[in-house]
């Protein structure tokens, strides 16, 4: 069984996201180790980038930040290197088309696979389109997560079939950030996912209180949590690994 598989056979899961260097790399270094402690049974690290178009306005600014501290790829794969002696965590990328192809897909994969990288989040590109990386991935033990959104319907059924580790169910139409309310009929996406493949299925965009986490729990295998946790760092910029830490404990137990 692939570790992303694994993260769901102990109950629901709470998969939580941060930038990579934000507010600094020193910080992303020890946020990792202390989320899994603290409950997060898979990490997203996201590349900073200067285009996420499926990132609202808080994701933007952490990757501005990071950006700016000096974080590059090659910086996050050192990290990496550092952290994986430190925490078996499972850990996914979250990175767009353009970021792997400018660093050369194979030289990507490569050193993904030699930090421990179980698994690619890519947005932006296409179920059609996703054979440009996935026998990269596969050549290497790399889950190449399937995203569904709300508009997705009459496709579900196919992306289920060729899904792997966990499909990302996209809660709310449009880029990702806090919201009040979750209006979405998730059980009906999970179902339609469900009834294509017995897959695990995991949802994100929006979800921000143990309230939400624990009614999402109920329709789906695991929650997804990154623009609350990215205001935290954003707010408490180098302290933020205690703050952070405290909410994904609030938020794991919200769910089990």
């Amino acid at each position: 069984m692939s570790r992303v598989k694994n993260v769901f056979s102990k109950g629901k899961a709470f998969i939580a996201f941060i930038t990579a260097g934000d507010p600094n790399l020193e910080t992303t270094e020890k946020l990792i180790p202390a989320m899994s402690q603290a409950g997060a049974d898979l990490i997203e690290i996201g590349i900073p980038f200067s285009d996420p178009i499926a990132e609202g306005v808080v994701i933007q600014n952490a990757s501005e930040r990071a950006l700016a501290a000096g974080a590059t790829t090659d910086k996050i794969f050192d990290m990496l290197e550092r952290v994986r002696k430190k925490t078996s965590v499972p850990l996914a990328f979250m990175t767009y088309v353009n970021p792997v192809f400018v660093y050369g897909v194979e030289r990507f994969m490569k050193r993904a696979a030699a930090c421990g990288i179980d698994a690619m989040v890519v947005p932006d590109l296409p179920f059609e389109e996703k054979e440009e990386l996935l026998s990269s991935c596969q050549a290497r033990g790399i889950d190449l997560i399937s995203l569904i959104a709300p508009t997705s319907k009459h496709r579900i059924s196919m992306i289920a079939a060729g899904a792997e580790g966990f499909v990302y169910c996209v809660s709310s139409l449009g880029v990702t950030g806090v919201r009040s309310r979750i209006t979405t009929d998730i059980a009906e996406m999970v179902a339609l996912v469900k009834a294509a493949r017995d897959i695990p299925c995991a949802i994100g965009f929006g979800i921000s209180t143990p309230e939400q986490a624990r009614t999402m729990a109920g329709y789906a295998d695991g929650v997804i949590v990154g623009s609350a946790i990215v205001k935290i760092a954003e707010q408490y910029g180098v302290e933020c690994v205690g703050p952070i830490s405290a909410y994904v404990r609030q938020m794991k137990a919200a769910i089990e």
